[in-house]
């Protein structure tokens, strides 16, 4: 009765290896550097240094010797983690299969903010700078280079040292820091429009501030097109 309890406790203990044989042959060792070896080979991002670490297999696992190459998934193709399942299988028949926990780092330049920023603003060379960072790590992913902005503003204000992420950028930007803009202000139902500079920069709706080309004044201002905003009284 005994033995029969202790072997029952040994099965539930590995339920990710079906079936079980009572015959060793196959290295433990072996089936996680194949985990580790195939993350690398292909789940790397060009020009990232990737490190992963399998996490030691249960001792009492006995797997039969694979009489095929061993078959390697990422369960459901899904997006490199910081922690991964990598699915080893053995694809000959009555074969089994292992799932081996993985830590990963995935280290890339990533844009990271020089500055705070206000939304609305556009970015540039001197707003963010490059730092290397553990992509596996940001599950709201993170903008590589400038060229993927293209032209965005942004969404919401952000401090210095923030990761730039896809979701913090809004729509393109209408107006950038310096343009010359068509300035129009309703005064008693009348629209009155003058020539000024661009003092920031965002997309329709952001608030900025305008130099009136002619008087030199600043004034708040609301962009409403491409090139053109409207002051606010």
């Amino acid at each position: 009765m005994i033995h029969r309890v202790v072997a029952a406790g040994l099965a539930l203990a590995a339920p990710l290896v079906l079936p079980l044989s009572a015959e060793a042959g196959q290295s433990l060792d072996a089936v996680r550097a194949t985990a580790v070896d195939w993350l690398q080979l292909h789940r790397s991002l060009p020009g990232a240094r990737m490190t992963a670490e399998a996490a030691p297999l249960d001792s009492r696992l006995r797997l039969a010797d694979c009489g095929a190459p061993l078959d390697v998934s990422l369960p459901g193709n899904r997006p490199l983690g910081a922690r991964v399942s990598v699915t080893v299988r053995c694809p000959t028949p009555g074969g089994w299969t292992v799932r081996v926990p993985v830590r990963v780092k995935m280290l890339t330049n990533v844009l990271v903010t020089s500055k705070p920023l206000a939304r609305g603003d556009g970015i540039g060379a001197s707003d963010v700078h490059a730092e290397e960072r553990d992509v596996a790590t940001l599950a709201y992913g993170y903008v590589a280079d400038l060229e993927q902005i293209g032209g965005r503003s942004l969404a919401r204000p952000l401090s210095a040292g923030t990761v730039l992420t896809p979701g913090m950028l809004a729509g393109r930007q209408a107006v950038r820091i310096g343009d010359a803009v068509s300035m129009e202000a309703n005064v008693d139902g009348v629209t009155i429009r003058a020539e000024g500079v661009a003092m920031g920069a965002g997309d329709t709706g952001a608030r900025l501030k305008v130099r009136n080309a002619s008087s030199g004044k600043v004034l708040d201002a609301v962009v409403s097109g491409p090139g053109t905003v409207a002051v606010l009284p």
